[in-house]
């Protein structure tokens, strides 16, 4: 049984999530000015006193090697979580540019919103893959151009499996959620205000992309009499109300390590 979308409702969910998107990336631009200059204030003086003294003396002080090992430490978290961040987005708009080749997620026969929300959600991790990759440039580390190590073979296996938007939903969830729980946990990993606030604002996005992918994966499975407009409140099922927000609090248990997606 085809069960029809809430169009309505999708395309108002499309658009908090474009705003929402557009606010996280204007914070997000801002935050990577101001960590490059954190960078360079907190970090760039210790690593230089260090050499210095290494060519002045032929030695460095216990105090100043701690010193800049601890920037380096710090720097080298930064590194590996950005482009972990970055493998996770490339795989996220290979993912989505290859759904939409599929007929019932970008040929005639989709529906016209969901495919909306796929170029649409494509287009905002090409962006988030773009300002990690950007922050990486600051620092002059390299650009991480691949896709996540871990997750890519997982996704090439459950392409040839798909067989309806339902297979493509479910996937979409798990990438989502691996994104949005790796930049939560970033938050307490990296080494700076301005870092976190990027994490932050991005995580924001990917959870409501999920979000309303569990919506979309719930009207697909319903009773295609319950999805009306007003709804019948009464015949709904309990979990209607909070499908797209099962976690009080989001967890990090599926995060990505930093190193997961690191350059070599």
């Amino acid at each position: 049984m085809t069960v029809p979308v809430d169009e309505r409702a999708l395309r108002g969910l499309m658009e908090e999530s474009a705003d929402l998107h557009a606010d996280a990336m204007r914070s997000g631009r801002a935050d990577l000015a101001d960590y490059a200059d954190a960078v360079r204030d907190t970090h760039s003086p210790l690593l230089k006193a260090a050499g210095f003294a290494a060519v002045a003396f032929g030695t460095v002080s216990a105090g100043v090697l701690g010193s800049a090992g601890s920037a380096w430490a710090a720097a080298e978290m930064d590194v590996m979580a950005l482009q972990t961040a970055a493998s996770l987005e490339n795989l996220a708009v290979a993912t989505y540019k290859t759904a939409l080749t599929l007929p019932f997620i970008g040929g005639s026969s989709a529906n016209k919103v969901v495919q909306a929300f796929a170029n649409k959600t494509m287009a905002q991790h090409d962006e988030h893959a773009q300002a990690f990759n950007a922050a990486l440039t600051k620092l002059g580390a390299k650009t991480q151009a691949a896709a996540n190590p871990k997750y890519a073979p997982v996704v090439k296996a459950a392409v040839p499996t798909i067989k309806g938007p339902a297979d493509v939903v479910g996937l979409a969830i798990t990438l989502e959620d691996v994104a949005a729980q790796t930049y939560v946990k970033n938050v307490g990993q990296v080494s700076t205000p301005q870092l976190r606030q990027l994490f932050a604002s991005i995580a924001g996005v990917e959870a409501q992309h999920k979000a309303i992918l569990l919506a979309v994966q719930a009207l697909l499975k319903a009773d295609a009499s319950l999805i009306a407009l007003p709804p019948d409140a009464a015949k709904l099922p309990d979990a209607a109300g909070g499908v797209g927000f099962p976690d009080a609090f989001y967890p990090t248990a599926m995060a990505s390590p930093v190193e997961e997606g690191a350059v070599k």
